[in-house]
């Protein structure tokens, strides 16, 4: 069975209290589960983390290798300036897919930059909640291209 590893960064615990307008009313208990069905009919496993510290976000793409076929990252502020969470999505050498609610391009300035898209299969950002069942869904379709 395909393991997908989901990971989140910093400040997205507060999920459907932080700024709303923003990031939406969703928890990350909600997305958590919505993703949890999508696998469930994709008959995959899954399994979420979440951090707002850099070393374990590190630490945990570490300790998916060998063991996750897929991450599905929202490294939220650690987007724009982690190069040590770059490197160890380059290092780990899964296919990464990083997700983020909110239209990164469409916000400021320092926000445009993203130093984890060149080592990630893709990026999916605007869509709110859904940019994480869409991550998933293009998590998986890149998976199965790979077997194929």
């Amino acid at each position: 069975m395909k393991s997908i590893w989901v990971i989140n960064g910093p400040n997205l615990n507060l999920l459907g209290f932080r700024e709303p307008g923003i990031y939406g009313s969703l928890s990350l208990q909600a997305i958590e589960d919505n993703l949890r069905k999508q696998a469930d009919l994709a008959g995959i496993g899954i399994t979420f983390f979440q951090s707002n510290h850099e070393g374990a976000i590190i630490d945990r793409i570490h300790e998916a290798i060998g063991h996750a076929n897929g991450i599905l990252l929202n490294p939220g502020a650690l987007t724009h300036y982690s190069y040590a969470v770059r490197d160890a999505i380059s290092s780990a050498r899964i296919p990464t897919v990083e997700v983020h609610l909110s239209n990164i391009h469409a916000r400021e300035e320092f926000r445009h930059t993203s130093v984890i898209a060149p080592v990630a299969v893709g990026q999916i950002a605007g869509f709110g909640a859904a940019s994480y069942t869409l991550g998933l869904s293009a998590l998986l379709q890149v998976l199965d291209d790979q077997e194929g």
